[in-house]
């Protein structure tokens, strides 16, 4: 996300690469991407994180590489790192020493449980178990009642919430340094803490009387009709978060079914947003909807509802979102010509800023692609150096 913005980041990995790279669906080597120079085949998951940034190789277990590393840092604005806490103290490469080299260096430590407290050092919270533990997965997937147990997300949502909070305070961090300090600062984010801030009335709630949130699936706790509902050609999202899109909901219903429109409205327990929220008027009205959406296609119904003003939408799949006309036009998501690896589609920026927009200048690197650019131009490396320091496996 900072690189999007303008920053310069080298993304530092051990010699070989960053694990991260060999990660591709179902193991298939076929849905990786290969570089046409080196050959070196990378997993998509990684190449769309690595937008704009720059790779080097460093070997951090070697004395010779803390010292390279040491030397980097005085250059260097913010580091961010995720080993286990305490480690690079050890090294003697963390935020205590370095900030004696760097009075000014925003340090950035992402994790899993925080480099302090009782669990510490127990590992174990990486995306999907911070997800667990958190109190997100209790909370989503189709109540035990209707043979649901508890769900993850499929995608790393935890490690993005993460990222992103972790971004955000670096952001604040300079903006003190720039303003206030003049120095930098030591800063902590993690996945699961990320996720607790996003409960929303969970912590309240709980609180108040000790109800726990239930896993209610696709359906609201706090509002009906506004869930995934299944239709003619897939699953379509209808929204009614107050009583005159309710209202306009079953108008157009009634169009094509006037007895369902007729028993809905003179139905005397759905008349305020509350009294529609009971398990039965909640089963009768999605199982009407239901049934007027079985008959419409996504796009028939968006047409429809659309025309009575009521937040719909049909659940696209990624090749309909691809070309979706508005976030086509938008430029969401664009195809751009990598010199390393062909085509890649991607999703764009979300940065969509007058004065400073986000933007692409390239799709991810091969491992160690900029070791001779970054070094000769930050340490004055030589081809001595190259050779030597490749020899002990530093680089």
């Amino acid at each position: 996300m900072l690189s999007e913005l303008g920053a310069e980041v080298i993304q530092v990995e051990p010699p070989g690469g960053d694990p991260l790279r060999k990660l591709t669906p179902f193991g298939r080597k076929d849905y990786m991407f290969t570089d046409k120079e080196t050959g070196e085949a990378v997993g998509a998951h990684f190449l769309h994180e690595m937008r704009n940034k720059y790779s080097v190789t460093l070997n951090l277990e070697t004395e010779q590489g803390r010292e390279i590393f040491k030397k980097l840092a005085a250059h260097t604005d913010i580091i961010i790192e995720n080993d286990p806490p305490g480690h690079r103290d050890e090294l003697g490469i963390g935020y205590r020493q370095l900030k004696e080299i760097n009075p000014r260096l925003i340090y950035c430590w992402v994790g899993q449980l925080g480099q302090w407290g009782p669990r510490k050092d127990k590992p174990g919270m990486l995306d999907p178990v911070a997800q667990a533990a958190c109190g997100f997965v209790h909370g989503t997937g189709d109540p035990k009642e209707f043979g649901g147990t508890p769900m993850r997300s499929a995608l790393w949502m935890a490690d993005h919430v993460g990222g992103t909070a972790a971004a955000m305070g670096i952001l604040a961090a300079l903006y003190y340094r720039e303003l206030i300090s003049g120095e930098g600062q030591f800063i902590e984010a993690t996945s699961a803490e990320a996720i607790i801030r996003i409960l929303d009335y969970s912590w309240a709630w709980y609180g108040m009387d000790g109800s726990i949130r239930p896993r209610f699936g696709n359906w609201d706790l706090a509002i009906n009709i506004y869930a995934v509902n299944p239709c003619k050609d897939g699953y379509m999202m209808v929204g009614g978060g107050h009583d005159r899109l309710w209202y306009r909901i079953w108008r157009v219903v009634g169009d094509e079914h006037p007895a369902v429109e007729e028993d809905i409205l003179g139905d005397p327990h759905l008349r305020e947003v509350a009294d529609r929220l009971a398990m039965n008027q909640q089963i009768k009205t999605y199982t009407m909807l239901g049934e007027w959406l079985k008959d419409n296609s996504r796009s028939e119904a968006e047409k429809k509802l659309s025309k009575q003003q009521v937040a719909s939408g049909g659940v696209l799949y990624v090749n309909e979102v691809a070309e979706y006309p508005h976030f086509k036009y938008r430029g969401h998501v664009a195809e751009t010509e990598s010199s390393h690896y062909g085509k890649i589609l991607y999703g764009t920026t979300p940065f969509q800023q007058e004065k400073t927009p986000g933007r692409l200048k390239w799709m991810g690197r091969p491992t160690g692609y900029d070791n001779q650019e970054t070094y000769r131009r930050l340490l004055g490396f030589t081809s001595e150096d190259f050779t030597r320091l490749k020899q002990a496996n530093v680089l």
